[in-house]
């Protein structure tokens, strides 16, 4: 399985960037970028991973990869399974646009021991000081 990091760009945490999805996409959740991956087809079933604050820390499931007429021009629009799943945070720098991640090296689904049930906000100051 292969799979996709991008920076969730102007998203402090994982609510903001659930929260911004559904605004600016309703029920289709999607994220537009410029270029069509090459490896298209191995990425359908698999995830997109959420960098924010240098961090890997949500994905939500790939549906479709298609290129679609835009505002902004010609952009290749990644479909996405609404809602970010929360994964246990992993380092990782910021870049431009997105980048492969071999199923190797993703990070699993967050579970209990990984700030699951505290506020957001005790969530995002444990990870500042990486103690999850």
């Amino acid at each position: 399985m292969l799979h996709l990091s991008k920076v969730a760009v102007g998203c402090p945490d994982i609510e903001t960037l659930t929260r911004l999805q559904r605004e600016r996409w309703g029920d289709a959740a999607c994220s537009l970028t410029r270029f069509m991956p090459k490896r298209s087809d191995e990425l359908i079933g698999g995830s997109l991973f959420w960098i924010i604050a240098h961090r890997l820390v949500a994905r939500q499931t790939i549906l479709s990869l298609d290129m679609v007429t835009t505002e902004w021009g010609t952009k290749c629009r990644i479909g996405l399974l609404p809602g970010p799943v929360p994964v246990v945070a992993l380092p990782k720098r910021a870049h431009q646009g997105w980048r492969y991640l071999e199923a190797a090296d993703a990070p699993a689904d967050a579970d209990a021991g990984s700030g699951d049930g505290l506020p957001a906000g005790m969530v995002r100051d444990l990870q500042s000081l990486w103690l999850i």
